[in-house]
């Protein structure tokens, strides 16, 4: 396929996944770009035929001249409180798509406040959040709910069998240091304390304590969906193990380059008595983001979108199409289950 695609912070850890499934797929007019070069010269030698630039955030001039002529602008480098603003702002001046990988709330909402009506007029999609934190759980949200006209509260339950987090995920959370916000009634407001409940993942994670954590979903979902609450939870051995310091970052185990780490996340609805729920399981949570990210290209590359301007996952694409094109290889999504509460 021709379309000219840039990957920038291409040589960071889920940024060489994106890489991977996207040539996979067929894209062989990658630009592999990011501010180190040496890094990109590693990385462009597994990719002779892709071509390299490199670009600073500091400086819009490179990043102008790095996204010249490009489709799609998709931004592996976080913090992205850091690096979303100016990349956006360059392909606002290419009228490029853009598409990033952020579990950072004031992220999402500063793209939405400052980007929405620029988007819109220039006619790109702006997607904030396409990973597994933030982009999957809108597309479970989505598809559980499209035909609610309301709905009372939405909960998102992430279960992770261990959490061996990457330095860029270390330097986010040093980076972010925002009041973490809830929705409830209505609106985004400051979270005041965690809670906790026991969860029971099934399979792939087992039964675990998971404690409130709002992350990039939180906005992601309510951004849209008429909701009246949302919440999110993590386990809390992968919180433990995000915070200790000696964890070490994870180690590829198979062909795909992928750690041992299992995931399931399941997502609950509910609208009065009547309660549904889905769930999405698979492997390595920073693997996975690259089928999700690569479906989002497909879907931009081949007119899928539905929408233009700063858009969710949810929003932009269909959200029960989007889950079934995914191979269960990467993530399984099961059926649908709806129950009358008594």
């Amino acid at each position: 396929m021709d379309n000219r695609i840039a990957v920038y912070g291409a040589y960071g850890h889920t940024g060489k996944f994106i890489v991977s499934e996207l040539y996979r797929q067929g894209y062989k007019n990658l630009i592999l770009s990011g501010r180190d070069y040496k890094k990109l010269a590693d990385l462009g030698r597994l990719y002779p035929d892709l071509e390299l630039k490199t670009a600073d955030i500091h400086n819009a001039t490179s990043l102008d001249n790095a996204f010249t002529d490009v489709e799609i602008i998709i931004n592996c480098a976080g913090p992205y409180l850091d690096t979303a603003a100016p990349i956006i702002k360059s392909a606002l001046q290419s009228e490029s798509h853009y598409i990033d990988l952020t579990a950072e709330q004031k992220s999402v909402l500063d793209i939405f406040e400052e980007f929405s009506e620029q988007a819109s007029k220039k006619g790109i999609l702006v997607i904030p959040a396409a990973a597994f934190y933030g982009g999957l759980a809108d597309l479970l949200a989505t598809a559980l709910t499209s035909d609610w006209e309301h709905t009372d509260e939405i909960s998102v339950y992430i279960g992770l069998d261990s959490w061996h987090p990457t330095k860029g995920t270390r330097l986010t959370g040093e980076r972010n240091h925002y009041k973490r916000l809830i929705f409830k009634d209505n609106k985004l407001q400051e979270m005041e304390e965690t809670s906790s409940k026991v969860w029971d993942f099934k399979n792939l994670v087992g039964v675990q304590e998971v404690i409130s954590l709002p992350l990039s979903e939180i906005i992601t979902i309510s951004s849209h969906l008429n909701v009246n609450t949302v919440n999110t939870y993590l386990s809390r051995n992968a919180l433990e193990e995000l915070r200790d310091t000696k964890t070490p970052e994870p180690e590829p185990i198979d062909e795909k380059n992928r750690s041992s780490q299992q995931f399931s996340m399941e997502v609950v609805s509910r609208n009065g008595n009547k309660t549904r729920k889905i769930a999405a399981n698979g492997q390595d949570i920073y693997a996975v983001t690259a089928p999700l990210v690569a479906q989002v290209v497909n879907g931009i590359v081949f007119g899928k979108a539905k929408e233009k301007g700063v858009v969710t996952l949810g929003q932009a694409f269909e959200a029960d199409d989007f889950l079934k094109s995914l191979k269960e290889d990467d993530i399984k999504i099961t059926s649908i289950e709806e129950s009358d509460d008594e």
